[in-house]
């Protein structure tokens, strides 16, 4: 959510995810099943019989980049497309007289897996998409290259700088496997209840504060014969964007992080998982899903949405770039903060979703890791961070790339909100640990509960039988936050 992924309670989770060094933590628990079940071969970092091209290492090439080298980029192309890639590729072939093999694809996992397998992966990849690599099995064999030396290089904007002192502390914190930092989440994403300004205006709604507005403000829409929500009900986990983020900020961090641990009965104890769902639950038999939406794409819904079939969406600010050829000019696309369950809240109002995504990764086995690294040092670059918010409408991970850019409807939305979060961010790791487990299970039964055909005391007890047998399961490498 990318991959797609801060906490809270009265101390831990007021702390801003900036400060937050600790939460992100991973804990790695491998089991010998899991290591000996790995389908992308290899282990080790060690690549014997094959050398690396090595370049002169200079103030304006630290990672010794060899000139005339050939890079192979391999960037999903979804909905940010890939030129912002291609734009960065064609500066590196400029700097070093090299060429880049680039392949823009939705189909990352399915093309690389036997690559990384037959151990010549390309130099650098954009694993993000439905069919994405399983990262958690390549950081364990050693097939992902430590990005620690790219942080320490300078960034191309001031030599006294280095990459690390440019991006987002998240991003930092996001990228690590145990102690190694290899993944790198370009991109920060907003997650939320996306609208038309236009449309709430021209009707004279206000977007709700809380889920008790939220259910009569659906009651005007709908009086108005237009449906309130829509979703991709192909891909019911988008739904969860909102669903999970909603039940942290109504119980706080401590709680979820129960839930990305997998600890037992995390769901079950939770009171603020039964609050949100029953929100669904009352969603849906009240109907106020756009008819037809359990068949839709996240095309297909977003399509539904800017036509004005439905007034709310739940999505990730890459939806401005995604929906752009069938959004209206005045649409005035914006996206609004989580709803206020009651007094007890133990996050305040305002309180968001937000967090690094688009992971890059750089395989180790590849023919030209340096240059791999390279690229990803072009593209953090303050040209490429505006070139990417201009492309495809959406923050990087970049700090203060955008200041004094005229941003576009969704972005300066995104941007606004997320300003008024302060302190007050959310950042989730269940989907990002455990795709099958949110995406296809649980997803399942969030689209029977979207449809009335599950009640929420239902979906509570089946999703916590299917964490509780991902948690048995030794063949499922574990992953632990820590507060």
């Amino acid at each position: 959510m990318g991959s797609t992924s801060a906490h809270n309670n009265e101390g831990l989770g007021r702390r801003n995810l900036i400060k937050r060094s600790a939460a992100l933590g991973l804990v790695t628990i491998p089991t010998m099943s899991f290591l000996s079940a790995c389908a992308t071969g290899g282990g080790g970092t060690e690549d014997k019989g094959t050398k690396k091209p090595e370049g002169e290492k200079s103030a304006k090439n630290p990672l010794g980049v060899k000139k005339g080298a050939p890079l192979e980029a391999f960037i999903f192309k979804g909905g940010l497309g890939d030129q912002y890639a291609i734009d960065a590729e064609t500066d590196f072939k400029a700097t070093y007289g090299a060429t880049v093999k680039h392949t823009g694809t939705q189909q990352v996992g399915p093309k690389l897996t036997p690559r990384f397998a037959g151990g010549n992966p390309p130099d650098v990849i954009d694993n993000s998409g439905a069919d994405h690599l399983d990262m958690n099995k390549l950081s364990t064999q050693g097939q992902l290259q430590d990005l620690g030396v790219l942080l320490d290089a300078a960034s191309m904007d001031d030599a006294a700088k280095k990459i690390r002192d440019t991006i987002h502390p998240s991003t930092l914190e996001k990228g690590m496997h145990g102690d190694v930092f290899d993944v790198l989440y370009y991109a920060f994403t907003i997650y939320g209840t996306w609208y038309s300004e236009k449309l709430l205006t021209d009707k004279g709604w206000a977007y709700p504060k809380t889920l008790d507005e939220m259910v009569a403000t659906c009651a005007e829409i709908k009086k108005a014969g237009i449906a309130p929500w829509t979703y991709a009900g192909k891909f019911p986990y988008y739904v969860h964007f909102n669903l999970f983020a909603q039940i942290a900020k109504i119980g706080g961090m401590p709680g979820w992080i129960e839930i990305d641990n997998l600890e037992p009965n995390a769901w079950a104890k939770n009171d603020a998982v039964k609050v949100v769902v029953e929100h669904y639950e009352e969603l849906a038999a009240k109907k106020y899903f756009l008819e037809g939406s359990q068949g839709l794409t996240h095309i297909q819904s977003q399509t539904a949405w800017n036509k004005g079939k439905a007034v709310f969406i739940p999505n990730g600010s890459w939806v401005e770039n995604e929906a752009a050829s069938t959004t209206p000019k005045d649409f005035g696309m914006a996206v609004g903060a989580l709803f206020d369950g009651g007094a007890d809240d133990k996050m305040p109002a305002a309180s968001l979703r937000a967090e690094p995504s688009e992971p890059f990764i750089v395989p180790s086995k590849g023919k030209n890791p340096a240059g791999g690294m390279e690229m990803l040092r072009i593209m953090l670059s303050k040209k490429h961070a505006q070139n990417f918010a201009t492309k495809v409408k959406s923050l990087t991970c970049v700090t203060g790339a955008t200041d004094g850019m005229t941003l576009s409807p969704g972005l300066a939305s995104a941007s606004k909100v997320f300003g008024e979060a302060g302190n007050n961010l959310i950042s989730l790791q269940l989907q990002e640990w455990y795709p099958a487990l949110t995406d296809e299970k649980i997803g399942g039964l969030t689209g029977q509960l979207l449809t009335g055909d599950l009640k929420a005391s239902d979906w509570i007890k089946k999703t916590q039988k299917y964490c509780d047998d991902v948690a048995r399961d030794s063949s499922v490498k574990k992953f632990k936050r820590t507060a």
